[in-house]
């Protein structure tokens, strides 16, 4: 017998993330599962979860809770500021 794997739609993931940006790390997993606006399999919201965990957009704290963390706009103005940028220290120097 084959078990396929269905990946989550594309609204769903979205849905999701829109959720996580407004409660910002007031939930752990299974509250914030418990509190979406529209229900799902729980092993559906895993897959999502753990992809937003593997790019980067969320993180967990000591807690367990989750937080939205994926700010593009506001990473490219803060490194255009010379105070903030970040030097690679094993980078080769090129002469």
């Amino acid at each position: 017998m084959k078990t396929s794997i269905r990946s989550p739609r594309l609204d769903t993931v979205l849905m999701i993330e829109k959720f996580i940006k407004e409660v910002d790390g007031e939930y752990r997993k299974k509250q914030l599962w418990e509190h979406l606006p529209k229900k799902m399999m729980y092993q559906t919201y895993s897959v999502i979860i753990d992809y937003l965990l593997v790019s980067g957009k969320i993180s967990v704290d000591a807690e367990g809770k989750i937080g939205w963390i994926f700010y593009p706009e506001e990473t490219r103005k803060s490194m255009k500021q010379a105070h903030l940028f970040w030097k690679n220290p094993n980078a080769k120097k090129t002469v």
